[in-house]
């Protein structure tokens, strides 16, 4: 592709060549001179002058570098935009394979891709363009919107819905059984039934492993544009918002309710029954045990301020010299107060 077909599909400026021959999109370490690179942070503006791009998409032209710049509002977003024109995933044969297991009454629109060893159950309705990986599993009764991926071994589990355009990877679970259970008087755990469901709303992708519990009684719900990593644990009836990042290992227990932009990083836990507001940002390995208020951004396990908290970590590793300190400077109280006392008895009393 020429760069400046690139460069119009992109809604970019050539400033350079734009004959250019562009055969992929790499980093500005692996790029060939038939390839273009990015530079989004200007922190890494001195490797420019290292690269071996044919050209670069950046915020304003680079001078002084033998290197053809494309000039783009935001370099990262359109770098993204370019990788999706020159990979395209693989994806099962159009139509339904043979070997796929599809139940008469499902209703599959136009366009499916479905691969061996798929399993799509009773009363399923599945919209336009569905693309399903080998192993993947469709429990009876749910109901998935257009343009759906699943890679293999994701499930949908019964009576769930799923909107339009939602990714599935690897190993995703939708709609699995919430953890729940009742303590009986001999002491054993009594299994409630999970009889809610999982609704993920359009433009949501899941990453690999994670699940998503339904609830015990109405829903779970993941609204529109939120992006789940790999290994993430949202239990049942919680409500994760409107373009929601949950970073991996995350965990949410039961009835947790996240507002729209809100940031869980690594390995936050959040404890259930509580809400955190709009634009909050989390913290990895934060413990969350009451609400947060919107465009807070928190730290710590209990969470507090993540200024306070940097603080806090700052001192952590001098507190064995303070405390040293401290003792020391208690000792030689201490001792000023034994001199003192030992003064004052040989010290003869004055009249008045």
């Amino acid at each position: 592709m020429k760069l400046r077909e690139l460069a119009a599909a992109l809604g970019c400026t050539v400033i350079g060549d734009g004959e250019l021959d562009i055969t992929g999109v790499r980093g500005m370490e692996q790029a060939e001179p038939s390839e273009l690179t990015f530079l989004a942070n200007p922190k890494y503006a001195h490797k420019v002058k290292d690269t071996r791009a044919g050209a670069i998409l950046v915020t304003a032209a680079v001078s002084g570098q033998a290197i053809t710049s494309v000039v783009s509002a935001n370099p990262y977003h359109d770098f993204a935009r370019a990788l999706a024109m020159f990979y395209q995933p693989p994806r099962p044969a159009p139509g339904i394979h043979p070997q796929a297991a599809i139940a008469a009454s499902a209703v599959i629109g136009e366009g499916a891709s479905i691969g061996p060893f798929a399993v799509v159950g009773e009363r399923v309705r599945i919209g336009n363009n569905a693309v399903l990986h080998p192993h993947v599993v469709v429990y009876e009764g749910a109901e998935i919107g257009d343009d759906f991926i699943a890679h293999s071994h994701a499930v949908v589990r019964e009576f769930c819905r799923v909107g339009n355009r939602v990714i599935l990877q690897n190993g995703v679970v939708v709609g699995g059984d919430g953890f729940g259970f009742a303590k009986t008087k001999e002491g054993t755990h009594f299994k409630i039934v999970q009889s809610g469901i999982t609704v993920i709303e359009d433009d949501v992708e899941i990453q690999s492993l994670t699940s998503i519990d339904r609830a015990t009684m109405g829903e779970t719900r993941v609204k529109r544009g939120a992006k789940l990593d790999s290994l993430v644990q949202v239990g049942h009836a919680c409500v994760i918002g409107e373009d929601n990042i949950i970073c991996s290992q995350a965990g949410l227990a039961g009835s947790s309710v996240l507002g729209k932009n809100v940031l869980l990083a690594g390995q936050a836990g959040v404890s259930g029954h509580l809400t955190i507001h709009d634009n909050a940002v989390v913290y990895a390995q934060a413990g969350i045990g009451g609400d947060i208020e919107a465009g807070s951004v928190v730290a710590g396990s209990p969470h507090f301020d993540a200024k306070t908290w940097r603080r806090a970590v700052a001192a952590f590793p001098k507190l064995p010299d303070l405390v040293r300190a401290v003792r020391q400077l208690g000792k030689r109280v201490d001792g000023l107060e034994v001199e003192r006392g030992a003064t004052a008895e040989r010290e003869p009393a004055r009249d008045e």
